[in-house]
């Protein structure tokens, strides 16, 4: 009767235990963010630790932390090597029990990371990477794009410059996942409006020498010299175009992906007159007004915010928003990624637009020009206008996507 009774007992406490436990799991309430970038070299003052500045402003407007959620934010620089990022991914995965990953500038990191977070049924909230790939062949379930691509720099400045009359195009590549995915998207928008591609070279990152490639871009007599890179590798490009008296010499620089950044690291004398596609400019109405002077409280040197800055500002905010619709963190990426996109995205900084099932958000994006010394009024005052592009056509169409996740 007595090992009876102790079986029952212990039955009833094993349940309790369990009751207790299932309790605990569905009222968990912390989170882990890892922002992964380039802290070091070329991308970090597109990114590095101003990615860090925006995630944590997105932490604090989510206003979880004030309802009793726990969440963290860590960093960690990739180097721009893709083992390097892999192996931290891991690492703050399997040991630091992080839920999501930010940021990742680098295509080819972050496409390595994909492809992990997917394994470990983790998130990725790019911002940073520009290969249209995320969201097209490489596509998981895990990972959203909420900047940019390369389709959507492409189709800016690529047909705005190609329809302009700049029917010839030499390409100065980035020799990595980036650089290759920018020249492919850009040479199918050329051809596709007329235009033809004369030659291209391909450069190393974060290379400091480019009389080489310039010389072959002089030499092919093209009217558009693209430069398919970015960050240092981009501002260093147009230093020396402009000491090699490329357009004096009446061709033109297409700066296929340019920050806000860049542009004030070049100053307005060297930038003027560029064209360029992006998604966001501080500047570009009251709500990215007030939302940048105050991160810029916080930036070194009181830095106006990049492009993909604000990116991991909306989408780490909108990761958040999906927790709390699903009322506790699952720690199961998938499903969080699943709410995100059942909800409609809409934060200060882009606006409203959904997030469509390859992980792509759609949001307008803009051609701008850099702003000659003189018509710029007070400090970080560098771009116009000079068109908007539709959110529908910033990003491939659903029927031509290339992702798994699309039935067609």
């Amino acid at each position: 009767m007595r090992t009876k009774l102790a079986r029952r007992y212990a039955a009833l406490i094993a349940c309790a235990g369990l009751g207790l436990a299932t309790s605990a799991l569905a009222q968990d309430k912390t989170v882990k963010v890892g922002v992964l970038n380039d802290m070091s070299s070329l991308y970090a003052d597109i990114g590095g630790a101003n990615s860090v500045i925006a995630v944590k402003m997105a932490v604090q407007d989510s206003g979880l932390l004030d309802k009793g959620w726990k969440i963290d934010v860590l960093s960690g620089d990739h180097q721009n090597k893709p083992d390097i990022g892999t192996n931290m991914a891991r690492q703050w995965i399997d040991v630091d029990k992080v839920d999501a990953i930010a940021d990742t500038p680098n295509s080819g990191v972050a496409l390595a990371v994909s492809t992990l977070v997917k394994e470990k049924n983790a998130v990725l909230l790019n911002s940073g990477a520009a290969t249209a790939d995320l969201t097209g062949k490489a596509c998981t379930p895990n990972t959203v794009s909420f900047t940019y691509d390369t389709y959507m720099l492409a189709n800016g400045t690529g047909k705005a410059l190609t329809k302009a009359g700049g029917d010839s195009w030499f390409f100065l590549t980035s020799d990595y996942a980036f650089g290759h995915a920018l020249e492919r998207d850009t040479t199918a928008v050329v051809i596709a409006n007329g235009g033809k591609v004369l030659g291209g070279v391909k450069h190393p990152i974060n290379t400091s020498d480019f009389s080489s490639f310039l010389l072959q871009a002089q030499a092919s007599k093209a009217k558009v010299v693209g430069l398919a890179n970015a960050g240092g590798d981009t501002t260093n490009a147009i230093k020396q175009a402009s000491e090699f008296g490329i357009v004096s010499g009446g061709q033109k620089l297409a700066a296929l992906l340019l920050f806000v950044n860049d542009v004030h690291s070049l100053g307005l004398k060297t930038a003027q007159g560029l064209s360029f596609t992006e998604s966001f400019y501080w500047d570009l109405n009251d709500s990215t007004r007030a939302w940048s002077k105050r991160f810029a409280t916080q930036s070194k040197g009181g830095a106006m915010p990049s492009m993909t800055v604000a990116g991991n500002y909306a989408a780490v905010l909108h990761y958040l928003k999906a927790l709390e619709a699903i009322g506790s963190n699952p720690h199961d990426g998938a499903k969080v990624v699943a709410k995100m996109k059942e909800l409609p995205t809409d934060d200060p900084l882009f606006g409203k637009g959904p997030l469509r099932i390859d992980g792509r958000r759609i949001i307008p994006a803009y051609l701008f020009e850099v702003k000659k010394p003189e018509e710029s009024k007070y400090p970080w005052d560098y771009y116009k206008t000079v068109a908007t592009i539709s959110p529908e056509d910033a990003a491939k169409p659903l029927e031509a996507s290339e992702c798994p996740l699309v039935k067609k």
